[in-house]
């Protein structure tokens, strides 16, 4: 994999300094730096076979722990899981797969606030295509929003119409992926947001909508709050809808309010679950990032790191491992996981959490107050299924709310169709106006 540096060093600076300098005397010099700094580079993944050589010797020398001493999963990833899956990565697994659907399509990486971003950008043949950004989260990546792309950008192929169409942008968060790894402190949401709103207009789009879950919803939410010119809505698989007297009663450990609907008490009850039984990463990577040595050198041990996100789609992976079909394959699940390993961003990935304590830029599932138009998805096996209830209030503008009657966290990875189904009706309203 080719990476461009985005720490030049002393000498660097200097010579491009002089170099500036010098331009500077020239007719049209400020323009042609601009023009540089500007530039959008092809970018295409390739790994080493000895790097792929060296994973699966990690993978088979795994020093075990001793199994679990209760039944279930309460004291985290269980043994016989990870070892099916640490099975299937020595012996099954073929990364030259995803590696060749990933250079299928056009990728790039451009200069934003110091830092590369790398992103995907598919242009539909449709000449009145909506560009759409769509933003990952954690533990995901571009690969979560593969499935999507050929039914945005060519739906009259995938059970639509002409009008559906979508120009469709993946871009890598910064940390993430094949995006460049800050060296500073500081790129929380609303600085990812911004450099997003930069990236758009950089590839010459004036209007368009933004999609995300989990920090995507975050990135999503807050373009919404900055409002740049170009952005006419968004839609969320992971909204931000919890009341405060809601989440005041969440912190505090007590039971449901007795005046919840059936939707909001099955809301508070997940949520509750998720406060007491799923942030231990979340905590550790808040306080801690730097001190996960042991994901950045031990295959197994990220790949478990990154199971144990929310309980029902670690049950959905199990299932998975257990050979019981579900929206996610074998291979899926390790494709996101080889991604970071080969990468090495199992740390650079995890200081958003760091930045976004430390930069803190609202609770997780608090309201925004967003003043322009938002789609809501409430999937039945998220962290929360959103209340309609709750997303009216929390969106003053809500033109569109949906449950869909399968899917969780990876929205866009178990259940693309429902999801692109989704994307197409919330949006149709927004295409005239």
């Amino acid at each position: 994999m080719t990476r461009i540096s985005a720490t030049p060093t002393r000498r660097e600076v200097l010579a491009v300094t002089a170099a500036v300098g010098a331009l500077a005397l020239m007719p049209g010099a400020v323009a042609a730096a601009t023009a540089a700094s500007e530039a959008i580079t092809p970018f295409h993944v390739h790994f080493s076979d000895h790097d792929l050589a060296d994973l699966r010797r990690r993978v088979a020398a795994t020093r075990w722990p001793d199994k679990e001493t209760v039944s279930g999963h309460t004291q985290g990833v269980q043994l016989a899981t990870i070892k099916k899956l640490a099975d299937h990565w020595a012996k099954h697994y073929d990364w030259r797969k995803i590696e060749a659907k990933l250079n299928s399509y056009p990728q790039f990486v451009t200069n934003i606030d110091g830092l590369d971003i790398h992103f995907i950008h598919v242009r539909s043949k449709e000449k009145n295509a909506l560009p759409i950004i769509i933003t990952h989260g954690w533990p995901g990546s571009i690969i979560e929003q593969l499935k999507i792309i050929e039914p945005l950008t060519n739906p009259t192929a995938h059970g639509g119409t002409a009008e559906d169409a979508f120009d469709v942008v993946i871009p890598s968060l910064p940390g993430y992926g094949f995006s460049g790894k800050p060296t500073e402190a500081g790129w929380n949401p609303p600085r990812i947001a911004k450099a997003w709103e930069t990236l758009m207009q950089r590839l010459g789009y004036t209007k368009y909508v933004a999609q995300g879950g989990d920090w995507g919803n975050a990135v999503t939410e807050l373009m919404a709050v900055q409002e740049p010119p170009g952005l006419i809505g968004i839609h969320t698989n992971m909204a931000a809808t919890v009341p405060a007297d809601i989440a005041k009663a969440l912190s505090g450990g007590g039971p449901a309010p007795a005046s919840l609907s059936a939707d909001e008490k099955r809301a508070y009850d997940q949520l509750d679950d998720f406060y007491k039984n799923g942030l231990g990463y979340a905590i550790e990577m808040n306080n801690r990032p730097q001190t996960l040595y042991g994901i950045v050198d031990s295959p197994v041990g990220l790949a478990a790191w990154m199971l144990d996100h929310d309980i029902r789609s670690y049950d959905m992976i199990a299932r998975i491992f257990d050979g019981k079909p579900e929206g996610l394959t074998k291979d899926d699940i390790l494709d996101n996981i080889t991604l970071y390993w080969l990468t090495n961003t199992a740390i650079s990935s995890a200081r958003l959490y760091w930045d976004n304590a430390h930069f803190p830029s609202g609770g997780f599932f608090d309201p925004r107050g967003i003043k322009i138009p938002v789609a809501v998805s409430a999937f039945p096996d998220e962290i929360y299924q959103a209340p309609q209830s709750w997303t009216e209030k929390a969106y003053p503008k809500l033109i569109f709310y949906n449950r869909p009657p399968k899917g969780g966290h990876f929205a866009a990875w178990e259940q693309p169709m429902l999801l692109t189904d989704d994307l197409r009706a919330a949006f149709k309203p927004l295409r005239t106006g």
